[in-house]
């Protein structure tokens, strides 16, 4: 059965994507902890990130990377931070979001009242951020 992130690579489910190729996908999380916070998703399944081909894991590295630079070039925070859980969906995801202090690092602060213009802004800033 496919994941929901498949679900969301193939159009089944609506997501906002940042980002494309033929090996990873990036698009908005519907929980976020700071604007702009982003998944880098490799289209293949798998359930655990040390499970990666060494080349896949590479290639979502660097676009977590430019994901990165990216969010930190639109929204200026103070770090920009990764965290690889996998906990909630069985498919290697990597967070990228930006943060101010640490304690925005959690997934019990996220937010829940973005409002759809908010991810279309966020959208469209790092879309063209990522195709510069």
């Amino acid at each position: 059965m496919a994941t929901l992130f498949t679900r969301i690579i193939e159009g089944e489910i609506p997501g906002r994507f940042v980002y494309r190729d033929d090996r990873c996908v990036a698009f908005l999380t519907i929980e976020p902890m700071y604007p702009g916070h982003t998944l880098v998703v490799p289209i293949a399944e798998y359930d655990h990130w040390i499970d990666l081909p060494e080349d896949l894991n590479s290639h979502v590295w660097t676009v977590a990377q430019r994901v990165g630079r990216a969010i930190a070039a639109e929204f200026a925070p103070k770090r920009v931070g990764v965290l690889v859980v996998g906990d909630e969906v069985p498919h290697v995801h990597v967070h990228v979001t930006g943060f101010d202090h640490p304690g925005q690092l959690s997934f019990a602060g996220v937010q829940r009242d973005v409002t759809a213009e908010d991810f279309d802004d966020w959208q469209t800033r790092l879309r063209a951020r990522l195709t510069q």
